[in-house]
């Protein structure tokens, strides 16, 4: 499972700063946030975040649907834009701050279609997500 990608499975799931449940609580995280496998311990992962924290999660609070957080324009107020098809001078649909969560539903060209939580669709250039 090491290298692997999976996203959280539920809200208000723990990470934990070891592999069990008398560890101490780092940090809740929401559905859908993206992790990369590092490691594993029985039944718990060792996880990286997109901005290189780590933790373990215990493997039922997880899934393998596909999740990518932005990585881009930390610490601004910049924003990404959230495309109606694969291209540059494609209409913006949203746009979405740096730490935003979309589930993947394809990949193209360097693209990447998302869907927020909210409902709202589109693309993405991938170089902006991080979790694919």
């Amino acid at each position: 499972m090491a290298g692997e990608m999976v996203a959280v499975a539920g809200d208000d799931i723990n990470m934990r700063a070891g592999p069990s449940t008398g560890h101490e609580i780092l940090w809740k995280l929401d559905a859908g946030f993206p992790l990369e496998v590092i490691g594993t311990k029985e039944e718990w992962l060792q996880v990286r975040d997109f901005e290189g924290s780590r933790g373990w999660v215990h493997k039922k609070t997880t899934q393998r649907a596909a999740f990518a957080i932005v990585k881009a324009n930390k610490g601004t107020d910049g924003q990404v834009n959230v495309r109606k098809e694969p291209d540059l001078s494609a209409d913006i649909v949203a746009k979405a701050s740096y730490g935003v969560v979309f589930k993947v539903l394809q990949q193209q060209g360097g693209w990447v279609r998302v869907e927020h939580a909210q409902g709202v669709a589109g693309w993405v250039d991938s170089r902006l997500l991080w979790g694919l």
